[in-house]
Formats: structure tokens, sequence, C-alpha cells
């Protein structure tokens, strides 16, 4: 299996901060996040990972290189401006291939089981798997409900991860022109067909998309 890690974004939350650093290259306890996440993907057997960059994507791009001091072949997917989550999965198709792959967000912080993933293929007729999780204080609302395994639009929601297995075949009907539009564009047809599985985690998970969030994670991290 592939993976995708979600890296083009331009941070503008964790500014200034992202104004000289892109958000993946952002330290946690000393290390740059991406590294990580790259790492905890070569622990779990992915060794073949697509990252998708953008702004100042020089620094991400020289600091990896093709990653093989990291146990791991990378596969560069530029961005001449960030295409958004969905934008840029389908921009990245073509090095991902015909089979489903990891995604992962690259500005989440998280010890979930990554190899649990990894060895499971889609069950027939899914398109994809969420992993979800209870909703922290800056996404009350949720995002999906899960009921028996299937992610939903019920009452009871709970906050996508940023992890997911993914089949290619959820954006057969996007229009090439639709270049830059979000995930949740393609999941929700998806959804109310009924092909969507997921799970709830209710481990450590963080969304570090606010300089408050990096900050109080960098310092939980960094002392404990």
């Amino acid at each position: 299996m592939k993976a995708m890690i979600l890296a083009a974004g331009l941070g503008a939350r964790l500014r200034p901060l992202t104004d000289r650093t892109p958000k993946p290259m952002l330290k946690i306890a000393g290390k740059p996040l991406l590294e990580y996440h790259i790492k905890r993907l070569s622990a779990a057997g992915i060794t073949e990972i697509v990252i998708n960059i953008s702004w100042l994507a020089d620094q991400i791009e020289d600091y990896f290189s093709d990653g093989s001091d990291f146990g791991v072949t990378i596969i560069w997917s530029r961005e001449q401006s960030p295409l958004e989550t969905g934008g840029g999965i389908f921009n990245a198709l073509p090095a991902l291939g015909p089979a489903p792959f990891l995604l992962i967000s690259g500005d989440i912080w998280t010890d979930f089981p990554i190899e649990t993933l990894s060895i499971k293929p889609l069950k027939p007729n899914n398109l994809a798997h969420l992993v979800l999780v209870d909703n922290p204080e800056h996404n009350l609302m949720g995002d999906f409900s899960l009921e028996s395994n299937r992610v939903g639009f019920g009452s009871e929601r709970h906050t996508y991860s940023g992890i997911s297995i993914l089949s290619p075949e959820l954006f057969n009907d996007i229009d090439g022109q639709e270049s830059v539009f979000p995930l949740r564009n393609v999941l929700r047809s998806a959804i109310l067909s009924n092909r969507i599985s997921g799970i709830l985690y209710s481990g450590e998970w963080c969304d570090m998309g606010t300089l408050q969030r990096y900050t109080k994670l960098n310092k939980q991290i960094t002392e404990g």
C-alpha cells in the first residue's frame, strides 16, 4: 500500500511562524512534524509515499530529498498554488496508482496505530474508510456520524481525524477543470451511497492548525 501525506497548505492560522517555515516543517520536540509521519509510515511497512507541497516547497524537498535517509521513497507532487485537500489528492493520483492508499493530513499529531490500516484493504463496494475521533473544542459539532461502522450524516457526529484509506474511484466523476476542492466534496456522495466505513479512535490526537494549539502541543511533547 502507498501513502499520501497532505503538506501543501499555507498554514495561515500559524503565522507568523509559517511566513518563513512551511507548516509541515514546524518542529515538535526538535523535529519537523512531517518527519514523525514519514518515520511512522516506514515503521508500519509503508515505504512508498507521495507528498504534495506548495508553500515554501523547496524547504521541505531539500530536507527530505528522495526519502532514502528515512527508509522510504518519496514522490513529490508540486502544486503551483494549494489545491485544497481533494484537489491535491486528485492531482497526485497518477503517482498513487490504481489501488487504495493511506491518507494522512500533515498537520495532525496522533498515536493511532497506522499498521492496523495498512494490512486491511477496503471491503468490497467501499470507497473509503475513515478514522474518526471525539470532537475537539474547535469542532464541537463534528463532521460525520458512525453507526455499525458506517459513516453517515446522523445527529451524533464525530470529527474526521485526517487519517483514512481512499480508493481512487472516489474521484472518477471529477472533471479535470475542477482542480481546487475539499475532500468532503467527493466523500459526500459516497457517504450518501453507504460506501464509506469508519472507526472511532479514542487515543491521542491533535490538529495543530493554530498557533495556540501548536504551542500547546509542542510544550506537551517536549516536556513529556
